[in-house]
C-alpha cells in the first residue's frame, strides 16, 4: 500500500513539474473596475494549465486584488483612494439628475478628461517606472493579456517586442474596428449611442453618419496623449506612434459578445467571440439566498442590480422604484447599500452584495433589473431570464436597445419612469409568455456551440504564447493608406483614363466635323462673290 501511495505520489509530482516545465509566462495589464471582473477567470485557468501569471496595477485600484492564481506587482502613483472614488462618483450621481442637451455635454467633456487625466497618470507612472520596465524584460514574457480600452498594455507590449491579446466588450468610437481594418460601414450598422438598430430609416442613417464624424473628435481628445506618451516611450521623433498602430499590433481579440447579442456584421479572421465568459463560473447558493429563494413559494423572485459600481442611489428615485417592487407578488432581491426607502414593501429585501448570476440560474427567478451592462445582459441571457432594462451610461444604452428589439426585456428611461412605468414593466415580462419564450430562444443559440467561451479565449492566449503571435492573420490592409485602401489611386487613374479617352474621342469628333462641315460651308459661301 505504501509502495503503491508513493508510486502515486511520484506521478504526480511528475506531470505537476513536467505541467510547469511546459508552461509559460503571460503579464497581464488590465483595466481596473468591472472590465477586471471576466479577466479574471480566463487567468484562473491558464494558471490551472501551469502558466506563470503576472498582474500589473496600479497601488490604488479598486477591484483588482491580490490573488492565488497570480502574482500582483503593484508600482506607485501620485493620487489616492479618495481621489479614485471622487473621479467615479459621477457614475452613482449624474445618471440619476435631469440636465439640459447642453449641460449633458459640458458636463461629459469635464468628466471624460477628470477620468482620463486620472487614468493616464497612472499609465505614464508605469511606463516610466525605469525599475519595473526593466524587470518586466528581464522576465522574457511569451505574450502581453490586456485591455486595450486604455492603450496602456498595447504601449507596454510593443515596447517589449511582445505579441498582444486583447479582452475587450468594445472600444468607443468603434477604434477596434477601425484598428483591425474591418468594414464597418455606417448603411446598417449602427454606431454607438445613436438608439439605431440594424434597420434605418432615412433619418436613422443620417443621425449614424453624423455620429461616426463626431466620434472622431471625441476619441482624439481622450486618447491623443497616449499617442504622445508612446512615442517618447519609445523614441519616435520623426513619425508619431498612432493610436491605430498601438491597437493593430494585437495578434488577437477576444471580444466579449457575440451574434446572438449583436447585430450580423463583417469581421476579421483575428476577431475571436466570447460572448457571456463572464457565466461560466456557478456555484449552490448560500443558507440565506436558498432561504430568500424557498420562501418566496409560487411566485419566485426577481433580481435586481445596477452593476458593481452603483449600488446606491438618491432617496427620490429609491422610493419611487421601491413603491413599485411593492406591487408585484414576486420577492425581490435588491443590492443596495444606501439608506433603506421609508416605503420599503415587505416583498423586498435589501443585500449589500448578492450572488448575480447563481440567482439567475435558479429556476425560481421570473425577471431581472439590470443597468444593462454587458456582464449582466449575457447572465440574464445565458440563464434565459427575460429583464426590464434601466441604462445609465456609456454602451448600457445600445446593449438595452439590442435585447428590446429582440423581445427578451423592456427598456426604461431611468430619468423620466415613474412607478407605475416599472411596475407596468415588471409585470409584462414576469406575465407575458412571449418575453420568456425569446429569452429562451436566445438563450439556446448562445450555448450551441461546440467550445465555450471560457475554453475558446484560453485557447488562444494559448495559441498567441506557443507561436509567438499570430501574424497569418493579419491582413495586407495594415500596410496601405487610406488613400490605398479605399482605393481612390486606383478610381482616380481609371478616372483619368476615362477622361482622357472621351476628351480624345470629343476633340477627335470635332475635328472631323469642322473638316467635314467646314468646306462644304465654304463652298456654298463661294458664289456669293461679286464680280466687278
Amino acid at each position: 500500500m505504501t509502495a503503491q501511495y508513493s508510486r502515486a505520489l511520484g506521478l504526480f509530482l511528475w506531470v505537476s513539474c513536467l505541467r510547469w516545465a511546459e508552461g509559460g509566462k503571460l503579464l497581464v495589464i488590465p483595466v481596473d473596475g468591472s472590465h477586471w471582473l471576466s479577466m479574471r477567470g480566463v487567468l484562473k485557468e491558464l494558471q490551472v494549465k501551469g502558466h506563470e501569471i503576472v498582474v500589473i496595477a496600479p497601488e490604488v485600484t479598486a477591484l483588482i486584488q491580490e490573488a492565488t492564481f497570480y502574482n500582483l506587482r503593484r508600482y506607485p502613483v501620485p493620487y489616492r483612494k479618495e481621489d479614485l472614488e471622487v473621479s467615479f462618483q459621477w457614475i452613482k450621481n449624474d445618471p440619476f439628475e435631469k440636465l439640459t442637451v447642453w449641460e449633458t455635454f459640458s458636463r461629459t467633456i469635464e468628466r471624460m478628461k477628470n477620468n482620463s487625466d486620472l487614468l493616464f497618470t497612472a499609465c505614464s507612472h508605469l511606463v516610466y517606472n525605469k525599475e519595473l520596465m526593466t524587470h518586466l524584460e528581464d522576465m522574457y514574457f511569451d505574450a502581453v493579456f490586456t485591455n486595450p480600452f486604455l492603450p496602456c498594455g498595447p504601449i507596454v507590449a510593443k515596447y517589449l517586442s511582445l505579441p498582444a491579446v486583447h479582452f475587450v466588450h468594445g472600444m468607443p468610437c468603434n477604434l477596434d474596428l477601425v484598428s483591425m481594418r474591418c468594414p464597418n460601414p455606417s448603411s446598417y450598422i449602427p454606431r454607438s449611442f445613436s438608439g439605431n438598430t440594424d434597420h434605418m430609416t432615412f433619418g436613422q442613417r443620417v443621425k449614424n453618419m453624423a455620429l461616426t464624424m463626431a466620434q472622431v473628435f471625441l476619441c482624439d481628445f481622450v486618447y491623443s496623449p497616449y499617442e504622445r506618451l508612446a512615442s517618447e516611450l519609445l523614441d519616435r521623433k520623426v513619425t508619431i506612434v498612432t493610436l491605430m498602430e498601438l491597437l493593430s499590433y494585437g495578434s488577437i481579440w477576444l471580444l466579449r459578445s457575440d451574434f446572438v447579442k449583436e447585430y450580423p456584421r463583417p469581421i476579421m479572421p483575428n476577431m475571436i467571440f466570447i460572448g457571456g465568459i463572464n457565466c461560466a463560473y456557478t456555484k449552490p447558493l448560500s443558507q440565506e439566498f436558498e432561504g430568500y429563494v424557498n420562501a418566496s413559494g409560487e411566485h419566485g423572485i426577481v433580481v435586481f442590480s445596477l452593476g458593481s459600481m452603483v449600488s446606491e442611489i438618491p432617496m427620490a428615485k429609491a422610493m419611487e422604484i421601491a413603491d413599485a417592487l411593492g406591487t408585484i407578488p414576486q420577492t425581490v432581491l435588491w443590492r443596495y447599500t444606501g439608506k433603506p426607502p421609508s416605503n420599503l414593501a415587505k416583498n423586498t429585501k435589501l443585500v449589500k452584495w448578492l450572488p448575480q448570476n447563481d440567482l439567475l440560474g435558479h429556476p425560481k427567478t421570473r425577471a431581472f433589473i439590470t443597468h444593462a451592462g454587458s456582464h449582466g445582459i449575457y447572465e440574464g441571457l445565458c440563464n434565459g431570464v427575460p429583464m426590464v432594462l434601466m441604462p445609465l451610461f456609456g454602451d448600457q444604452m445600445d446593449n438595452a436597445k439590442r435585447m428590446e428589439s429582440r423581445g427578451a426585456g423592456v427598456t426604461l428611461n431611468v430619468l423620466e419612469m415613474t412607478s407605475a412605468d416599472l411596475s407596468k414593466a415588471l409585470k409584462t415580462v414576469i406575465n407575458d409568455k412571449s418575453y420568456k419564450e425569446n429569452i429562451m430562444r436566445l438563450s439556446a443559440l448562445h450555448k450551441d456551440r461546440p467550445i465555450s467561451p471560457l475554453d475558446l479565449a484560453v485557447f488562444w492566449v494559448e495559441f498567441v504564447m506557443r507561436n509567438k503571435g499570430a501574424p497569418h492573420l493579419r491582413p495586407a490592409a495594415h500596410d496601405l493608406n487610406w488613400f490605398q485602401y479605399h482605393s481612390l489611386d486606383v478610381i482616380a487613374f481609371l478616372l483619368a483614363i476615362v477622361l482622357t479617352v472621351v476628351f480624345i474621342a470629343v476633340k477627335s469628333y470635332m475635328f472631323c466635323c469642322q473638316k467635314c462641315f467646314g468646306k462644304k460651308g465654304k463652298a456654298k459661301k463661294a458664289p456669293k462673290s461679286k464680280s466687278h
